[in-house]
């Protein structure tokens, strides 16, 4: 073992497909220069983005870690022991920046555990750039993930975070499994009163981009079809 430890790198990724360069800085594209060891989602999908952006790296030098629902969390500590042998490796997003609405917060935990420098890399995080469009308060606001599959719980939980929105003066910020959103947006405009705000933001950084901010009784006229496309859902009072 050597003095020297190693660097975690937070890499970020496209949120769809972008290419790299048009919306991640130079620093990503240095960075992926320089690391051969990384800890991904999916090892087919991580190949293809780090050959994009260098193209003459060599694939059969890369080594991979998977973190996914399949990995047993005993393992994850080892995927840092390249760190205490004095080697940078990087965590690298399926979608956007890691650890945030992403696999990767338990190995960064781990990481300062071990007292290993931590880098986070710029790059589009949906959640910020939806916040960012919204017209809604980037003050004060909460991401809260996914909401209940069950129709009764899933309408008890708008209702929270609508009471949470009015009450606190707080931004409330949720997502749905894409092939869901079209149903969740229905949920919405049934569920919460008609003069609350909601913002729809869809496939960001894409060239479908769109991007609407709207009373629910407005939404209730103008609809839009978001069926399999990464959405952001943001509701807070007018």
């Amino acid at each position: 073992m050597t003095s020297q430890i190693g660097k975690l790198y937070l890499i970020p990724t496209t949120l769809g497909d972008t290419e790299p360069l048009e919306v991640l800085p130079i620093s990503v594209k240095k960075i992926i220069e320089q690391i051969d060891i990384y800890i991904v989602e999916n090892e087919k999908t991580a190949r293809r983005f780090i050959k994009k952006i260098k193209p003459s790296k060599r694939q059969s030098a890369l080594h991979m870690f998977h973190l996914n629902k399949f990995t047993d969390t005993t393992e994850i500590p080892s995927f840092l022991n390249p760190c205490l042998q004095g080697k940078n490796v990087g965590l690298l997003s399926e979608a956007g920046c890691p650890a945030v609405a992403d696999p990767g917060a338990d190995v960064v935990k781990i990481a300062h555990k071990k007292n290993i420098q931590v880098v986070p890399l710029v790059g589009p995080s949906s959640i910020i750039m939806a916040i960012m469009s919204s017209g809604m308060n980037g003050q004060s606001f909460a991401f809260n993930g996914y909401l209940p599959i069950e129709k009764s719980e899933r309408k008890k939980e708008l209702k929270r975070l609508e009471q949470l929105s009015f009450s606190q003066n707080q931004t409330q910020a949720f997502i749905e499994t894409p092939y869901r959103n079209n149903k969740l947006l229905e949920d919405i405009c049934a569920t919460l009163n008609e003069h609350t705000l909601v913002c729809v933001a869809c496939d960001i950084t894409m060239s479908t981009e769109y991007i609407k901010t709207q009373t629910v009784n407005d939404w209730k006229k103008n609809s839009v079809d978001l069926h399999k496309r990464p959405t952001l859902f943001i509701i807070h009072k007018e």
